[in-house]
């Protein structure tokens, strides 16, 4: 069970950018996903939260600008940034707490996964 986050890259101050996160392997559903990001020199903080039901959490510096969905359906969460700042370049990753069966033990486990960071960086 993985996760792959996609969507980084370059963009003016002002502008938007929407970054994915795909789980992959053998998933029974996914609970709480969330996106934190990293900017140099700075502790990883968290940026959004969604629980399976749909519900969502911002910290205050992203509110009103990102917003955070997903498609179970898919098992992919989405981050849609707008009016993005230079203070918004960090490395952005993805993390889930997945449900997967152990074919052992055939129990359900709940698998704690983060995704390769994938960097935005805003321009002045």
């Amino acid at each position: 069970v993985q996760l792959q986050a996609s969507g980084g890259g370059l963009v003016q101050a002002g502008g938007f950018m929407r970054l994915s996160c795909a789980a992959s392997g053998n998933i029974l559903s996914i609970n709480d996903m969330g996106w934190y990001r990293q900017a140099p020199g700075k502790q990883r903080e968290l940026v959004a939260l969604i629980t399976r039901a749909g519900r969502t959490t911002y910290s205050d510096s992203v509110k009103g600008r990102f917003t955070i969905s997903r498609d179970n359906a898919k098992n992919t969460m989405y981050l849609q940034m707008t009016n993005l700042k230079p203070d918004d370049t960090a490395v952005y990753s993805c993390n889930a707490d997945i449900n997967v069966i152990n074919v052992r033990t055939s129990r359900i486990e709940v698998h704690e996964r983060w995704g390769q960071g994938t960097l935005v960086t805003v321009s002045s």
